[in-house]
């Protein structure tokens, strides 16, 4: 199993539209490293959704339905893929990225050392942590 972390403009999908539409084909990724990481992600996978730009949090946990496949939004003769996401909870107390910046345990985290990657991995530790942070655990 492989943890994850994706990250969306609140202003252009956010959590709450992830929760109402019950899930989305995670769309639009034209980063080739991203694009890795999406054709890496398997089947119930866990994955954390992060409010990027303006709010800058983690705020829920989702799982990847389904392996990477061909993005309907992209031109068409190109590789790009896209995953199905399905939203599971909200994280009882949103994890700030100063929280995850003061957090030693997370020094090492992708979005720290990669900070406009929108697709990226964690270490099973590092999702262990932000779903401490996010559980409200001091």
């Amino acid at each position: 199993m492989n943890y994850w972390l994706v990250k969306s403009e609140p202003a252009a999908y956010s959590w709450a539209d992830f929760v109402r539409e019950g899930g989305t084909d995670w769309t639009g990724v034209r980063n080739f490293q991203a694009r890795n990481f999406l054709r890496q992600m398997q089947p119930g996978d866990p994955v954390l959704f992060y409010h990027s730009v303006s709010d800058k949090q983690v705020v829920g946990i989702a799982e990847a339905a389904a392996p990477a496949a061909p993005d309907a939004t992209a031109p068409a003769g190109t590789d790009w893929v896209a995953v199905r996401l399905v939203p599971r909870q909200p994280l009882a107390t949103p994890v700030s990225l100063a929280r995850i910046k003061q957090d030693e345990r997370l020094s090492q985290i992708a979005l720290l050392r990669q900070s406009r990657l929108s697709v990226m991995p964690l270490k099973a530790e590092e999702f262990d942590v932000l779903l401490e942070l996010g559980a409200g655990a001091a």
